[in-house]
């Protein structure tokens, strides 16, 4: 008797499966390439080859289709990044590096970036999609930096620092290379390009040299430092101003106690 074969979906029923993907990778070319308020519903069911009915089955709105985009895409992301950090036995700093290295390859590097770019640009029209953007998005993505952070903090890896800052100041770089790469550098060639592998090193290393246990004691030092020497060199043009000044005016009197005499 031969075994039964497999069950598999009619094909109709496997591709009703797909639509939602489909029109989410057709709504996310759309909304990088023409922006929130000129992307079209009409042209994202086109493109995803169905009718603008099928799409209100999935989607009543295109504000609903873009929060569709966002957690299809996006959220994954943040939400695996953040497993990971929990799970990992890596040292901090190697978390730190691992973090802004599959931010930039997963995000800033990808099309998905282009949403961010589309955010900074239409807020102020569409201050819903923005407060949208800014809770699923940008603060669970801080709140990931800020938690490895914490993380070096408490197990002495890092010296203490204000971490809400610092893991806003050390994410903006990333970002602005993000924008910069998706907008001006594509069109123009520019002196100004730096490749996106010398940048991640150099941030990595700025980052995590702040970082260090005794970079604060460091900092200190080199401060005192830098004052003790400005403070030197001040008392010495001090000094050597007053003898200067002294010296000038014992020969002044001298030449003219002189004068006199000649006289």
């Amino acid at each position: 008797m031969s075994a039964t074969p497999a069950h598999r979906p009619p094909r109709w029923e496997r591709r009703k499966e797909e639509r939602p993907a489909e029109l989410v990778a057709a709504a996310l070319e759309l909304f990088v390439e023409r922006g929130y308020a000129a992307a079209r519903l009409d042209d994202v069911a086109a493109r995803a080859g169905v009718s603008k009915g099928t799409l209100y089955l999935y989607f009543d709105s295109k504000e609903e289709l873009f929060k569709g985009v966002v957690r299809h895409t996006i959220v994954p992301l943040i939400d695996a990044h953040q497993r990971n950090v929990e799970q990992s036995e890596l040292s901090s700093p190697a978390l730190i590096e691992r973090f802004f290295r599959e931010w930039w390859e997963q995000f800033g590097s990808t099309r998905l970036a282009g949403i961010a770019k589309l955010i900074l640009a239409e807020a102020g029209n569409f201050p819903e999609v923005a407060q949208f953007f800014h809770d699923e998005v940008i603060l669970p993505n801080g709140a990931v930096l800020a938690g490895i952070l914490q993380r070096g903090i408490e197990r002495g890896e890092f010296r203490p620092v204000d971490v809400e800052v610092a893991a806003h100041l050390w994410i903006a770089p990333m970002v602005m290379k993000a924008l910069w790469a998706h907008s001006y550098e594509a069109i123009c060639a520019s002196a100004l390009h730096v490749d996106a592998e010398r940048f991640l090193r150099v941030h990595t290393e700025f980052v995590l040299a702040a970082l260090r246990p005794d970079g604060g004691e460091r900092a200190r030092r080199a401060g005192s430092a830098a004052a003790g020497s400005t403070a030197g060199s001040t008392a010495g043009s001090t000094a050597g101003s007053t003898a200067g000044s002294t010296a000038g005016a014992a020969a002044g009197g001298a030449a003219a106690s002189t004068t006199g005499a000649l006289r």
